[in-house]
């Protein structure tokens, strides 16, 4: 019982060792909007969808992020990464539609409908978008994972929090925890992403 226990106790460290590296290795990439370096690209993670096809309020204040981003000149173009593997369930579509109802114009708004996780929307923006240099918007939890991610595949990208200013939830913090763990092990084993390139959601339905 008592190896049984020592056994656990580590398990439990390791885990929260692993996922603090992740949590503060990219840490000092995270700025304000107003100080956020100029990139090519501003990369927006999906989110959910709302009843109605339209973007969740979690996801809406991603778009609205990108977009003062996008207006203040940061970034010439916006990648929206979301998951089209349900035809009921057009992350991406919304997520455009939401972009350029709002002023973007169309060539300024590209989409990867095969963002399925965190670790695939970086990957493919880094392969098959050809990204090299990016902003990424989400909210402020979720942010040093997908800085890691998006640094270790080897993109020079910053993080810009699209809850910026507001208090931080403690709702994703246990879930958060292992996301961390596991997107260092993705990285290390350099895993695919489930739809690499040549291949979309979209096209396997």
């Amino acid at each position: 019982m008592r190896r049984g226990l020592l056994g656990g106790a580590l398990a439990v460290l390791g885990v929260l060792a692993l996922s603090r590296f992740v949590q503060t290795r990219y840490q000092d990439r995270i700025v304000p909007l107003s100080t956020a370096p100029e990139a090519p690209v501003v990369l927006v993670f999906g989110a959910g969808l709302a009843p109605g096809g339209v973007p969740s309020a979690v996801l809406a204040q991603r778009l609205d992020t990108a977009i003062a981003l996008w207006k203040a000149g940061k970034a010439r173009a916006v990648l929206v990464s979301g998951d089209n593997s349900d035809r009921f369930h057009d992350e991406t579509h919304a997520m455009r539609r939401y972009m350029l109802e709002r002023g973007l114009p169309e060539q300024a708004v590209l989409g990867d409908d095969s963002g399925l996780s965190t670790y695939d929307s970086c990957v493919r923006a880094f392969t098959v978008f050809q990204v090299r240099k990016a902003l990424l918007v989400t909210q402020g939890f979720h942010l040093p994972r997908a800085l890691y991610i998006a640094n270790s595949v080897g993109m020079d990208a910053w993080g810009v929090a699209a809850d910026e200013g507001r208090p931080s939830t403690r709702r994703y913090l246990v879930r958060e925890m292992f996301s961390r763990v596991l997107a260092l092990a993705m990285v290390h084993l350099e895993v695919k992403p489930t739809f690499p390139a040549g291949r979309t959601a979209a096209s396997q339905r």
